[in-house]
């Protein structure tokens, strides 16, 4: 469970789309209040997720081989399968188009103009889902009745939030030098989130999918 949590938890926090949308809030007037709600919003829809998943279990794993461990395997197979497609399907159509979606762009360019309030609602919309559902669908092993359980968790989920959280700390406490870094991040960011997001979803796709399947022929 703990190498699973592991990469679904760096797929999360390097995910191209939230971590440009989360500089572009950043570099908004009051950028840094507006990142605290995002980042709260952001935590507090991915606990929920977890906890609905902890719930549902009663923090027992289920038993190898049984049909919640199946389905469980089958889920993850099946995300990574769709995480491959889409990465490569947006591989295909970067090389016919030679260019971003303009609704890609279209959204980000107005990210920068959003208040507190809307920050904090739009954090949950940009969750990589896949990966979050993923990464659910792996907590349905945890046992709670283990510390190792609990610290690995909380590890994944300050790891999912890694990225957003050194860039809000960045920007509260050097602020002069975060605008000028974040800046060049988000140029490049924008001329390259295609190139990241296919990287990011076909990694990402191919882990899960070999991670699947030999759990579910193990």
């Amino acid at each position: 469970m703990v190498l699973d949590l592991v990469v679904i938890g760096l797929g999360i926090a390097v995910f191209p789309l939230s971590v440009t949308a989360f500089v572009l809030v950043l570099s908004a007037p009051g950028g840094t209040w507006k990142g605290l709600a995002f980042i709260l919003s952001w935590l507090a829809c991915f606990v929920a997720v977890l906890a609905i998943v902890l719930v549902a279990t009663g923090g027992k794993p289920p038993a190898p081989k049984s049909p919640p461990s199946t389905a469980s395997s089958a889920v993850k197979l099946a995300i990574g399968v769709g995480l491959v497609v889409y990465g490569w399907h947006r591989h295909k159509a970067r090389k016919r188009t030679g260019h971003r979606h303009r609704s890609s762009v279209g959204m980000m360019a107005r990210l920068d103009r959003i208040s507190v309030w809307t920050a904090a609602a739009l954090a949950p919309m940009l969750q990589p889902w896949g990966l979050v559902a993923a990464g659910a669908a792996t907590v349905v092993g945890a046992d709670l009745s283990h510390t190792s359980s609990y610290v690995a968790l909380f590890a994944y989920c300050v790891l999912a939030t890694s990225s957003l959280l050194a860039m809000e700390l960045y920007a509260t406490f050097a602020p002069d030098s975060a605008r000028a870094r974040l800046g060049k991040l988000r140029t490049w960011l924008q001329t390259h989130t295609d190139q990241a997001l296919v990287v990011v979803a076909l990694a990402a796709g191919l882990f899960l999918v070999g991670r699947s399947i030999y759990q579910l022929t193990s």
